[in-house]
């Protein structure tokens, strides 16, 4: 019987904690969580105090990983984030995005009719070989083009389209079948990525919102999932990618617990891997309204070398100054929907201000365009360089035999 009553006060304490960690019991508990798991201060706290978004980086063991997190107080409901969430997620509301949309339940071709491939990916595909690509896909997708498509053909950029998107249909199918076991490894360099094991190693990171993913997951309910495709243009070359966006709900005492999952499962250029978590957390007493808690950590090519340093320096400031602006951004959307007509906040997203056209909404591909046109400026660096490089050595080599 004292073994029985021992189980039933662990499980009871378990289940206490589990559910206060979504809808924390008190302010003090709320910001003793964000110091622990976020990497929060007090001076994070009394900018909230003054309705000022905060974002912090975190420690990243990964030398191609950049992760941050912010914080920003709202004075909206969770019905209203949702909606403003769910209203933004499809809405080609950014001039950076290019084309845009969705995999139904049962995926098909009709899905991607809005997709294009880019002539400049059509002629590197041409190139493309296991370990050397410039478009990131598996060894048996550049197979495929390498043996289905007839490069001396007239329409051989329609061929090489069509294929691409059979391909993206095929993988999207295996992986609404298997779920992450389906997830393909990137062969486009030497060395090999494996999707599914870059996943977890982002999921597994500490953090305030990615342990509500891990250790609550029974307490969370899924309420809608959905699988994006875009297109965004950026300083180097559009990339296209496939999000795949899980919309978690619990009720509790404090109200509506929310949380968005955007997980990439393909890109074809630049990433290896991209998690992006919002919670919409309410904290009972709290005198400024409810909490928006995101969390996004990304690995991506370009952050490794002799100026590795120099360049995640670079990312990371802009990371930070990126995040932010999405929070201010977020904020006041959500904040506006509250007080004004429908119009009017299309009126906002429509604004001609740079600010607004770049973190236009709560769209989780906003981040993937700020951090990605910045790596993509890095790697075009890189690449100069090596050029320049390579045609140094070609010019000296007659001077050094002959001497």
């Amino acid at each position: 019987m004292l073994t029985r009553n021992q189980y039933l006060l662990c499980t009871l304490l378990v289940c206490l904690g589990t559910s206060s960690a979504l809808a924390q019991a008190s302010m003090a508990d709320f910001q003793q969580a964000l110091r622990e798991k976020g990497a929060f201060n007090e001076s994070d706290f009394a900018a909230l105090e003054l309705n000022q978004p905060v974002v912090r980086l975190i420690p990243a063991t990964d030398k191609r990983e950049v992760a941050v997190t912010g914080l920003v107080n709202i004075n909206a409901s969770a019905e209203e984030f949702l909606r403003s969430y769910r209203d933004s997620m499809m809405r080609k509301n950014n001039s950076a995005i290019l084309e845009i949309g969705s995999f139904g339940s049962s995926p098909a071709l009709a899905d991607l009719n809005g997709l294009t491939l880019e002539p400049g990916d059509i002629d590197d595909l041409k190139e493309c070989i296991v370990g050397d690509c410039d478009i990131k896909l598996s060894a048996p997708m550049i197979e495929r083009f390498r043996k289905e498509i007839d490069w001396a053909a007239p329409d051989y950029q329609l061929r090489v389209t069509n294929l691409f998107k059979e391909m993206l249909v095929a993988y999207i199918k295996d992986y609404r079948a298997r779920g992450e076991a389906a997830l393909i490894e990137y062969n486009d360099k030497p060395d090999s990525i494996n999707l599914a094991s870059e996943h977890r190693a982002l999921t597994s990171a500490a953090g305030y919102v990615n342990s509500f993913l891990v250790d609550t997951k029974s307490e969370l309910q899924l309420v809608e999932e959905t699988l994006v495709w875009s297109k965004i243009k950026f300083g180097l070359k559009p990339v296209i990618s496939i999000n795949h966006i899980s919309i978690y709900k619990r009720n509790s005492v404090a109200g509506p617990q929310v949380l968005v999952a955007s997980k990439q499962i393909y890109a074809n250029h630049y990433f290896n891997a991209f998690l992006a978590l919002t919670a919409f957390v309410n904290v009972p007493g709290a005198t400024n309204g409810s909490f928006l808690v995101y969390e996004n950590r990304s690995r991506a090519d370009g952050l490794e070398g002799p100026f590795g340093k120099l360049k995640r320096g670079v990312v990371e400031k802009k990371a930070r100054e990126g995040l932010r602006g999405i929070i201010a951004q977020s904020k006041a959307s959500l904040e506006g929907s509250v007080l004004t007509a429908s119009t009017v906040e299309l009126s906002a997203y429509e604004s001609d201000g740079w600010g607004h056209r770049l973190f236009g909404g709560i769209r989780p591909l906003l981040w993937l365009m700020v951090l990605s046109a910045l790596i993509a400026l890095l790697v075009l660096g890189r690449r100069r360089a090596d050029s320049v490089n390579v045609a140094k050595r070609k010019t000296l080599k007659p001077e050094s035999v002959k001497s």
